[in-house]
């Protein structure tokens, strides 16, 4: 999901810079870190059902797209490089009212993030303590009571998350990572013989191939990927940042790309289940390990996943609050509710506890697949919209009009499109009433469109 303008406020009110001393392998870092090396893991179920058993080739489409559209956001941030996101570059370049829209279906991203966080802990939470002492009554009521109420409480207290502590989680996502392949390539060595077509079957199963079916999971898939525009943002912090924005930005894709083929890849020799029900879509990446690793694998995977999911969950959330609180603030929403700041934390309080309850009722309601594909149906618009503002900019509107500034952004729209109209039935049509609410709003608020409605861009949050 993309992340929100840092730092313009600041430097734009007091005259001084941000210090340029990012270099390429900070960025690649960060946005790894963002991404999280373990990224397919929570959804590998969703995407095994989705695909029809195809996740690596759903990864591996999804990556193509997903590298194109890099292309276009690193091209953008040369632009545009403090306020650098996907409604500012579809706003300026295309149409102010075609910003708005973008904008509208990132809010849908930042409000669903929390939500699915919030819906996979819990699910992970009861099936970790299924049959132990600590097993609580009605776990599917009470865990999400308690995981969006974490997720409240720590974001009203202003807790956050030091860069030490996301460096150090990685590093312990990057060992169990490691573990996983240890024992998955042990248990294969071992394996008396190999069925026909034994490694080539999670990338083409003949028995459920179809291209509706790998492009409906690639439409799944996508969620892999979400977070790797915040890299744009840390342009006014970067050394050399035409070039090294531009390059981290697809090397993060490519990298989490092909690790997270290889996570799947693995579990898909495991076990050759392509279908998970309800009860175990959730965790089925943890189950298909314990093949490999026995419960000692299955633990120390659930308890990481859980750990980086609780972090994701709550920086999604005050994500999605701060977005709202750019809303408020210029009374595109009911300024008196949405633009009001907590005097003691500095934290937009009204909005972190309206997502909350929100994720509360979501986990109710919707089902960690069914949330997950929403997602991906406003991330996908804003994909989209970035690549036509870059075909725009550079191509129709610039000098160069070589094929380097054609292709790359047309495939990369043309893909996400394709990808876009293969979620599922549910997906596109309450992504659709989100999308003509917003438009409806937004055209009653402006007169047609005639009025600016509201900044997208989000004021970084004080110290």
């Amino acid at each position: 999901m993309a992340t929100t303008p840092t730092g313009s406020a600041s430097s734009s009110s007091s005259g001084l810079r941000l210090r340029r001393s990012l270099t390429l392998w900070d960025l690649i870092l960060y946005g790894i870190i963002v991404i999280q090396p373990t990224a397919p893991m929570p959804a590998y179920g969703v995407f095994s059902n989705a695909g029809q058993g195809h996740v690596v080739t759903s990864i591996l489409i999804a990556m193509v797209a997903m590298v194109f559209t890099a292309m276009s956001y690193g091209r953008m941030a040369r632009v545009y490089p403090s306020a650098g996101s996907a409604y500012t570059y579809v706003g300026r370049e295309l149409h102010p009212s075609l910003g708005y829209v973008t904008g509208w279906s990132m809010t849908m991203d930042y409000m669903l993030n929390p939500l699915i966080c919030t819906i996979w802990c819990s699910k992970a939470m009861a099936d970790l303590l299924t049959g132990t002492r600590y097993q609580i009554p009605y776990p599917g009521l009470l865990w999400p009571i308690i995981f969006a109420g974490l997720f409240t409480v720590l974001n009203l207290r202003g807790v956050k998350t030091s860069a030490r502590i996301n460096q150090t989680l990685c590093a312990i996502m990057g060992a169990v990572i490691l573990a996983f392949f240890w024992y998955t390539i042990r248990y294969i060595f071992h394996l008396p013989q190999y069925p026909e077509a034994y490694f080539l079957r999670p990338f083409y199963n003949p028995q459920t191939f179809t291209i509706n079916g790998v492009f409906h999971g690639t439409s799944v898939a996508v969620l892999t990927y979400i977070g790797f525009d915040g890299i744009s943002t840390l342009s006014e912090e970067v050394d050399n940042p035409k070039r090294n924005i531009f390059l981290a930005t697809v090397l993060v894709c490519v990298i989490t790309g092909f690790l997270a083929a290889a996570e799947v890849y693995g579990a898909q020799l495991l076990s050759s289940q392509y279908m998970f029900s309800a009860d175990e879509v959730e965790n089925a990446f943890s189950h298909v390990a314990a093949i490999a690793g026995g419960t000692l694998l299955t633990k120390a995977i659930s308890i990481t996943l859980l750990i980086a999911t609780v972090g994701s969950g709550m920086g999604s959330q005050l994500g999605a609050a701060r977005l709202l609180y750019g809303m408020g603030r210029s009374n595109a929403i009911p300024k008196e509710f949405f633009g009001a700041i907590h005097p003691r934390t500095r934290i937009p309080a009204n909005n972190v506890i309206f997502v909350g309850v929100i994720a509360l009722l979501g986990a109710f309601l919707v089902t960690y697949d069914n949330g997950a594909q929403l997602l991906n149906f406003g991330a996908l618009i804003a994909f989209m919209g970035v690549n036509l503002a870059a075909l725009t900019h550079y191509y129709i509107r610039g000098a160069d009009r070589s094929l380097g500034q054609l292709i790359p952004p047309v495939l990369g729209f043309i893909i996400c499109l394709f990808i876009w109209i293969h979620l599922s039935k549910l997906a596109l049509i309450g992504g659709s009433i989100w999308m003509v609410a917003g438009i409806a709003y937004g055209a009653w608020r402006t007169k047609g469109f005639q009025g600016s409605l509201v900044n997208f861009d989000v004021p970084p949050e004080e110290d």
